[in-house]
């Protein structure tokens, strides 16, 4: 079996919106889209379709009962997972993202699960932001600017 290619993998996402627009910016991207349950909403055209227009037929979607299935079933290198949190270390800008890379996302309302990031501060990234009015960017938004910027230099 090769080893999985780039992807984005949302963490128990809880709007059928975000999840949407990420899925269209995968198809835009050539993109993976992993999903880890458990989900807000169920995945259905009338919930999706809106963010991700008739788009979403083309999303390759890849869906994981729990983080210990998506680790089992996907197998992306440990290098290649990049968490992304709001007190993360690194910058998304100063990362070096391998081309299998990873980008993984929590929850919008609390980010990603303790047992997720155990074990793995050294991949913690950070979208910086330059007001302290705000504690986080809209989860398609940040997913879509952190690939563009894992994938500069191929684009």
């Amino acid at each position: 079996m090769s080893a999985p290619g780039p992807a984005i993998v949302l963490v128990r996402p809880e709007i059928a919106g975000n999840t949407g627009s990420v899925g269209r910016t995968c198809v835009a991207l050539d993109l993976d889209l992993c999903l880890v349950r458990p989900y807000g909403f169920e995945i259905t055209d009338r919930n999706v379709r809106r963010a991700g227009l008739d788009y979403w037929k083309h999303v390759r979607l890849h869906e994981y009962d729990d983080w210990d299935d998506f680790l089992a079933r996907r197998a992306p290198r440990a290098e290649a997972l990049v968490l992304f949190e709001e007190y993360g270390a690194t910058s998304f800008r100063d990362r070096t993202y391998p081309s299998d890379f990873h980008l993984v996302f929590g929850q919008e309302t609390v980010g990603l699960p303790p047992h997720v990031l155990a074990g793995r501060e050294d991949r913690l990234t950070r979208m910086p932001m330059r007001s302290p009015h705000i504690r986080s960017l809209n989860l398609a938004n940040a997913a879509t600017a952190a690939a563009y910027e894992a994938l500069r230099g191929v684009l």
